[in-house]
């Protein structure tokens, strides 16, 4: 689970890690698959000037405050994994879980950026729509050495434009797996356990001891 996911964190990457500068107003936010297109674009072209070393969680941190969060529901996103038992939790634990999320799979981004390559191709099939649709999937095919991998991107249309809340990768949404395993850890330890959980994940990732 932990190799798909670091996997997916790769090719969620390529729509995350974007450039502060006055290209990212360029990003069409009204059309979800230019969105993806332009952003995938913009982070291989980050790589080839500097590589993002995997250890270095403090740039990638400030990469995530300033230019995924805008683009990103992380909210929406916490808040479908935790499922119903978001309406138990108190305002505080909302807080310290979707801290604790976030900065679980800023963890997995900064192992998967290693890995990007500045010759990485990827191929963008048509959108599937219909005009009006606020829930659109956007799919990728990432080139290989063996097999295509498809990356699925779900976003939906918020006031200011669309908004990345969920991905697919090897047939797995992030958010319907990690819903299972916070279900598991909330049954067994309350919305208490899954914070400890959370934390104690992190505080292993940092100290390397993670697998």
């Amino acid at each position: 689970m932990t190799r798909l996911f670091r996997f997916g964190a790769l090719l969620a990457c390529c729509l995350s890690f974007l450039p502060a500068t006055a290209a990212f107003a360029d990003v069409d936010q009204s059309d979800p698959q230019a969105l993806i297109k332009t952003a995938t674009q913009q982070v291989l072209d980050e790589v080839r000037a500097k590589s993002i070393a995997p250890d270095d969680i403090g740039r990638i941190q400030d990469i995530v405050n300033r230019d995924i969060l805008p683009y990103v529901d992380f909210s929406r996103t916490t808040r479908l994994a935790m499922g119903p038992h978001w309406r138990t939790a108190t305002p505080e634990q909302r807080t310290q879980i979707e801290q604790q999320f976030q900065l679980l799979l800023i963890h997995l981004y900064s192992g998967a950026i290693a890995q990007l390559k500045p010759d990485q191709k990827i191929d963008y099939p048509p959108v599937r729509s219909s005009p009006g649709d606020t829930d659109i999937v956007v799919r990728t095919l990432a080139q290989t050495s063996t097999n295509p991998v498809e990356i699925d991107y779900r976003l939906y249309k918020a006031p200011q434009g669309w908004r990345l809340y969920d991905l697919n990768v090897l047939g797995a949404w992030l958010i319907q797996t990690y819903r299972q395993q916070f279900n598991e850890k909330i049954q067994q330890g309350g919305v208490d356990g899954l914070i400890q959980f959370l934390t104690a994940r992190n505080q292993e990732l940092v100290s390397g001891k993670a697998q």
